[in-house]
Parts: structure tokens; sequence; C-alpha cells
């Protein structure tokens, strides 16, 4: 395939920490007495330079390339995913850097027929234009043969039906037919699923979502153990300029602290919701890979470290799902997933290919007890 140099994983001092330690440390600079835990963001465009050195004699020149809030955030996010990390300033800027950056006129690649829409639309508007071939798969497949395929790039869990793919026996097809493997891992998380540890070539993500959580920046990131690939997305994020700010990469790596404590809820609310939904006649259509009869539990149980916080089901209709969000209290209409309330979108109202009463519901930290109960009575008063 060409890209040959690996780089060794983000080094972990303590692998035998759990993932809330991990969270808690990733990318912290060594303690300084009289100094903060994480400092706080550096703004700035231009830097001093040396006189005669110039840009050599120290890491920040210019703040398009680099910047050390940065920095210490592609650490910590790369210390949780296992290889070297880049943040980009959303993740569609992530994912269609990757895109342009990898592919060239006659390449081919595999995207996600059932993930992120915008996605797709990208790869429709943009890259047929510039003459790469795309074929739409499936993520529960089945797969086409993989020989002539420069690029396969899945979403698993898929946003927003859930579905996951078999990552290891993927990678071992598309590598015996010399294709690269993307991951993007924006629904399970690093702490959900590590894609290069089961043998994808890049991670992918978002982490405007569960990763910072706190619904308050836009941030997207790609990973890889590459050193070729690294270069190349390195090269490509700067000549584009599609960098977060300081401020944003500051809150970014300030929420990655409580990201083990924001799963557990998310994923303890969505199982409750989920045996809830599982029981009423007035809901189809219910998925979520934690459930034992879900299409993708048997994948999902011996891949994913934790199952996400998100589900999906169907109502019926547009109607009866803004009955269904005008009569609950603690569920919020909202589009993106994975922040500390509870949110749910009727994803056909920005022209996804789902049903019209299709829901994606992303659980918050609320009491269960509390969100079973009010989930409850918004359904009972619209079920007529």
């Amino acid at each position: 395939m060409g890209e040959s140099r690996l780089l060794s994983p983000e080094p972990d001092d303590h692998p035998s920490d759990g993932d809330g330690t991990r969270c808690v440390r990733a990318g912290l600079p060594a303690p300084t007495p009289g100094a903060p835990f994480l400092p706080g963001p550096v703004f700035a465009a231009p830097y001093h330079l040396d006189p005669e050195q110039g840009p050599a004699a120290a890491p920040n020149g210019y703040g398009r390339p680099d910047n050390p809030t940065r920095r210490l955030l592609e650490a910590a996010i790369g210390e949780l995913e296992g290889g070297a990390c880049r943040v980009f300033a959303s993740g569609q800027a992530a994912i269609t850097g990757l895109l342009l950056a990898v592919l060239k006129p006659g390449d081919t690649v595999l995207l996600p027929a059932d993930g992120y829409f915008p996605v797709r639309a990208f790869a429709a508007d943009t890259l047929a234009g510039n003459g790469v071939r795309v074929v739409l798969v499936p993520t529960a497949g089945p797969y086409p043969p993989l020989h002539g395929v420069r690029l396969v790039l899945v979403e698993t869990p898929a946003n927003p039906g859930l579905d996951v793919v078999d990552l290891p026996e993927l990678a071992e097809r598309a590598h015996a037919a010399g294709a690269l493997l993307a991951v993007d891992n924006t629904t399970a998380t690093p702490l959900g699923q590590r894609p290069l540890d089961l043998g994808a070539d890049l991670v992918v993500a978002s982490g405007t979502k569960a990763l910072t959580g706190h619904s308050d920046l836009l941030l997207g990131y790609l990973a890889t153990r590459s050193a070729e690939l690294l270069d190349t997305l390195t090269a490509w994020r700067t000549a584009t300029g599609a960098v977060p700010g300081a401020f944003d990469a500051w809150l970014a790596h300030r929420s990655l602290a409580t990201l083990d404590l924001r799963l557990a809820r998310q994923t303890a609310n969505a199982e409750a919701l989920a045996r809830l939904l599982s029981g009423r006649a007035d809901v189809s259509g219910l998925r979520w890979p934690g459930l034992p009869d879900d299409p993708s539990y048997p994948v999902a149980s011996r891949q994913l470290r934790r199952v996400p916080g998100v589900l999906c089901f169907d109502l019926g209709s547009a109607a009866r799902v803004a009955r269904f969000l005008a009569a609950s209290r603690l569920v919020a209409a909202a589009t993106s997933f994975g922040g500390l309330h509870t949110t749910a979108d009727r994803r056909a109202q920005w022209g996804d290919d789902t049903a019209p009463g299709f829901v994606r519901l992303s659980c918050g930290v609320e009491d269960s007890a509390d969100l079973v109960a009010d989930v409850t009575a918004a359904l009972d008063a619209t079920a007529r």
C-alpha cells in the first residue's frame, strides 16, 4: 500500500489505568508548581521569531500550522485512540479533508450508505466531480470485492441507524486487497472502541458530540499510526487552514476529563429507555446495539467496550414526533448528539433518507428514573 512507516501508539506510562483515570490525565503537561493542571488557551496568530534562526528555533511560528493548546489536545486524543492525532475545525472538516487528501482521480472509495448524510452528499457533489468512483455500501454489508479500492470508510455504530460492522474482518479484507480502512468513531468514542487496535489505518470523528459532550464547540479529528498518512493529513490541514481555534481546543481538552463519567450515565440511560421502548406497541423500529435481540448485538457485544447512549425508533409520523417533543419535559428537540442534555432529532427534516417518524434519541446525564418517567408520560400523552 506504500504506507510502511508506522508510528508507535501514543505513550501510556500506566497501561493498567482505567478509563476514568486515563481521561482525567490525558495530554496534561508535567506538573509545575504554581501552574494550572491544564494551561489556559494560547491566543496567537503570529509568535515571536528568533531573529537569526527564524521558525527553526521554536515550535511555534504561526498559528495555522501549530498552536501549543492544540498540541496538548492532540496528545490527549491520541492517547485515547492509540495513535497520532490531528484536530480539525469540525467533524465534517476532518472527514472531507481525509477524502480529499487521500483520494485522487480514478480512485474508488466505499462509503456507508446508511452513515452521516452530509458525507454522502459531499461524495456526490465533490468526489464524483473530481473523478473519484463512489460506491455506497450498507454498514452491515454485504461488501463487494475490494480489489481496486483505494479507501473503505465505515461508520460503526452507524449514524443514525446504529448498525455495526466487524472491524477486524473488514480490515483483513481491505488490506488483502491493498485498500486503506478508515473508521468513523464518532458514535462509539475511543472509550467505546479503538479502531486502530482492531486493524483500521485511520480513525476519523466528530469531537462536537459525545467526546466533548457539552454542546458548546465544533471539533473534528483524525488519528493514525502511519507516518506517511499523518504527513499527508497534516500538510492538507496546513494548506487548507481547517484548524480549530485555541479556545475550542482548550474547551475540548477540559471536557475530556469527564468523558468516562458522562458515557457511563448516557449508556445506563439508553439501556433504561431501550427496555421501556421495547415493550411499547406504539413504538416501532427500535435499535440499540446493547439489546440481545438487536441485529447488531452479536458483533457489538464482542467489539464494543461500551454501547453508546444513542438509540433510534419510529413514532409513525412527523406529527407524532412533534407532539412527543412538546409533551416531554426532559427531551429537547435538537440535532447533533452526545451532550449532557437528552435530545431527539427527527432526521428526515434534514433531508436524511429516513422515515418521517424516525427519531434518533441521544441520552443525556439526567437521572434514569426521571428520564424513563418523562418519556413514558410523553408517549402516553401522544399515543392516541
